[in-house]
C-alpha cells in the first residue's frame, strides 16, 4: 500500500513542469524586490521594511532574512523623539513601495517612535506569477517573542476588487514565541495556513479557511528546515508540510462557490461574473517571504504570553519598544533569522490535475 501511495506522488509531479527555481546561490534582485515601508503590513505591525544587507541577504546557499533594532541604523534618541524617517525614496531602486498608513514617512515625537524594529519581505511582484500549480519552500523558522514568519501569495491585478475580495493565500505563519499557548495558535512547533476572501475587510471569511498544524515529539520548525507546499488547480486548494501526504489546509472549491460558502447576505457578490466556482482563487498570484514583528491585528492575543502591548492602543509600537528589557533578550542572533534555502514552483500541464489522492 505504501509504494502505491508513492506511485501516485511521483505521477502527479512527473505530470507538471518546474517553471521557476530559487536555491540562493546569489541574491538575484532581478527575482526578489524589497518592499520598502513603514506601514507595518496592513496590520500595524512593528517593523519597518527596507532593501538592506543587514536584514536581508543570501550566505551559504540560503536566503537569510533578520529582525535588527532601528537605532542600530539611525540611533536611540531618533527613533524615540525628534526624527523623520523618510523612505520616499530619489530613484526606482528606492522608491517607497506602499504609502498608506503612514507608510513612506514617520515621526518620532517622544510619545509615538519610529518602527523600532528593520526587517525585511521580498516578493517576485515584477518578475514571476503563477496560477494553478504546486510551490514549495524549503525554509527553518526564527523563534523570538512577537516574530512573525510568513510565505503567502497576493493576486497581480486585484481581479475582483481590494482585499479581501481579490484573495489571498497563506500558505505557512508562525510564531517565534517558545511556549506561546496552543490553545491561542502555538510558537515555532505550529504553523497555519489559511486563505483570506470576502466581499470586503469587514466579511472576511478567513475562519472557514483556516487549519494548524504541529510537529509531533516536541520538535519545532525553528531546529530545522522544512518544506511548506501548497497545490493548487481549479478544483481543490491545499498545503502541507515536507510532504503532499501530510496536508494542512484542504479546500475542495470544485461545486461550491466561495459566495456560497460565505453565506454573505447583505453585500454584493463580487464574483458573480466569473464563471468559475473557485473565484477570487483562479487569477495569477506572486509569492511573498517576509518576517513581520507584532502588530495589532490579533494574532498574537491580547493577555496571552506577558504581550508588552494592547492591540487598542494608540501607541502600541512605542509600548512594544518600552518593554525591549522583555523581549530583546531572547532573540538571540543566530535563532532570530527565517533562512529560506529553496523556492521552487511547478505550473500545470495542459488541464488541470484531479487532486492528489493517496
Amino acid at each position: 500500500m505504501k509504494s502505491v501511495g508513492l506511485f501516485i506522488v511521483l505521477l502527479a509531479v512527473c505530470s507538471s513542469k518546474l517553471v521557476f527555481e530559487d536555491n540562493f546561490t546569489t541574491f538575484n534582485m532581478n527575482t526578489w524586490r524589497h518592499d520598502i515601508t513603514l506601514a507595518g503590513g496592513g496590520n500595524w505591525e512593528f517593523q519597518l521594511y527596507d532593501n538592506n544587507r543587514s536584514t536581508t541577504f543570501v550566505t551559504n546557499n540560503t536566503l537569510h532574512i533578520r529582525p535588527l533594532l532601528t537605532s542600530n541604523k539611525i540611533g536611540e534618541q531618533a527613533v524615540r523623539a525628534g526624527y523623520t524617517y523618510d523612505v520616499w525614496g530619489g530613484a526606482r531602486a528606492d522608491y517607497c513601495t506602499q504609502n498608506n498608513l503612514y507608510g513612506c514617512s514617520r515621526s518620532s515625537d517622544g510619545n509615538h517612535y519610529i518602527n523600532p524594529i528593520m526587517s525585511g519581505k521580498v516578493t517576485t511582484v515584477n518578475s514571476f506569477k503563477l496560477k494553478y500549480g504546486r510551490v514549495e519552500v524549503k525554509a527553518k523558522l526564527p523563534k523570538g517573542d512577537w516574530l512573525w514568519p510568513a510565505i503567502w501569495m497576493l493576486p497581480v491585478h486585484n481581479e475582483y476588487g481590494e482585499w479581501p475580495a481579490s484573495g489571498e493565500i497563506d500558505i505557512m505563519e508562525s510564531r517565534g514565541n517558545v511556549g506561546y499557548p496552543q490553545a491561542f495558535g502555538g510558537g515555532p512547533e505550529t504553523i497555519g495556513s489559511t486563505l483570506h476572501w470576502g466581499s470586503d475587510y469587514f466579511t472576511n471569511q478567513y475562519v472557514k479557511t483556516h487549519k494548524e498544524y504541529s510537529l509531533p515529539g516536541g520538535k519545532s520548525f525553528a531546529d530545522d528546515f522544512h518544506t511548506f507546499g501548497l497545490y493548487w488547480d481549479n478544483k481543490t486548494l491545499y498545503t502541507y508540510v515536507d510532504n503532499d501526504t501530510n496536508r494542512v489546509l484542504v479546500v475542495d472549491h470544485s461545486n461550491t462557490s466561495y459566495w456560497e460558502r460565505s453565506g454573505i447576505t447583505d453585500r454584493e457578490n463580487p464574483w458573480q461574473y466569473s464563471k468559475n466556482k473557485n473565484a477570487p482563487f483562479d487569477t495569477e498570484f506572486y509569492l511573498i517571504l517576509n518576517l513581520a514583528v507584532g502588530g495589532t491585528a490579533g494574532y498574537f492575543n491580547d493577555g496571552v504570553a506577558g504581550k508588552p502591548w494592547s492591540d487598542t492602543s494608540q501607541r502600541a509600537s512605542s509600548e512594544f519598544y518600552d518593554n525591549k528589557g522583555q523581549w530583546y533578550n531572547g532573540w538571540n542572533a543566530n535563532d532570530s533569522i527565517f533562512r529560506i534555502s529553496s523556492v521552487k514552483v511547478w505550473d500545470l500541464l495542459g488541464e488541470e490535475l484531479e487532486p492528489v489522492t493517496i
